[in-house]
């Protein structure tokens, strides 16, 4: 029998309409999207169903939104039988995976995952920091980019993406840097839209204001396997979570090795779980092996369930 993992997404997936048709399809998504108004207290679903691309694309209303959105869709795959085996969210998807391994409710994730936002948007001016996508290069390659560009200030990997997709953060001027070398070897490299420098050092005085709200914070061990983004690992109980949470503001995301971490060990069925694609491609980029879906939809949970169905 194939061992399933849930997957869910991060900021930059988020996309306006999102989870619209489901919430008014399905009872329990709805009462979702209603919880995080009630709980938030601001109608969050209004900007998420109606709102435009800019207002989404603010880092406050993002992160909440995302899980909120991943949340109401896992609501309805339970409803439906699907149970995963296994967990793991990237960067603000990890609380999305936290809330399907029953260690933190849906109730004080979003308190969390506001004030990380708030705090991740205010500790670095805008025009200072920067974020890049850097597309065929090895790791390796691009960590000695990170090196040599040093001179126009801070910047180092963010995300290990996928092979041949590596994101970096830092001081903007650094962040330039490192794309105008990496395009004189002939790769692709292309500044991300972004309001912070997410997973990097110049975030590091978030960490201890997150340290704060988690150790306020009920926490408790996984029932199922959830994998750390930063040290691609089972979490092993609620300090590992706390500690993890706390360094992943301003630590690089594992996200490749966190998804060998699950292939090595049978996990061979991957769902991902909320708005776009962009972890399913990543699967497909990391190995051959398994197989990957995403549901951010009515069209692709009718595709899933009927693929399903026809599988038993």
């Amino acid at each position: 029998m194939p061992k399933c993992a849930f997957l869910f997404p991060g900021q930059g997936s988020q996309h306006a309409g999102m989870g619209k048709d489901i919430a008014e399809s399905f009872p329990e998504a709805m009462d979702c999207f209603k919880l995080a108004d009630e709980i938030l207290g601001y109608p969050l679903s209004q900007l998420i169903f109606h709102g435009s691309e800019d207002e989404l694309r603010r880092t406050e209303v993002t992160q909440p939104a995302i899980l909120t959105v991943s949340m109401a869709i896992l609501a309805v795959l339970q409803n439906n039988g699907l149970q995963p085996e296994a967990a793991a969210g990237l960067s603000l998807g990890e609380y999305s995976g936290l809330v399907c391994a029953e260690s933190l409710s849906f109730e004080d994730a979003l308190p969390l995952v506001k004030m990380r936002a708030h705090y991740m948007q205010t500790t670095v001016p805008h025009w200072q920091g920067g974020m890049a996508a850097v597309l065929g290069l090895s790791a390796g390659d691009v960590e000695i980019l990170c090196a040599e560009a040093v001179g126009s200030g801070y910047v180092e990997p963010a995300n290990y993406n996928c092979p041949g997709q590596i994101v970096i953060s830092g001081d903007r001027e650094a962040v330039e840097e490192v794309c105008r070398l990496a395009k004189q070897k002939k790769a692709r490299a292309m500044m991300l839209s972004v309001s912070a420098p997410f997973h990097c050092k110049l975030l590091y005085p978030v960490e201890e204001k997150m340290h704060d709200l988690l150790q306020r914070t009920e926490i408790k061990t996984p029932r199922l396997p959830v994998v750390a983004n930063v040290h691609a690992n089972y979490y092993k109980n609620a300090d590992d979570i706390r500690e993890s949470l706390v360094r992943q503001v301003s630590h690089p995301v594992l996200w490749e090795a966190s998804m060998k971490r699950l292939l090595a060990d049978g996990y061979d069925y991957f769902i991902e779980v909320g708005p776009g694609r962009v972890l399913t491609g990543f699967m497909r980029k990391i190995s051959h092996e398994g197989e990957s879906h995403h549901v951010e939809n009515m069209e692709t949970l009718d595709r899933l369930l009927k693929l399903i169905e026809g599988g038993k």
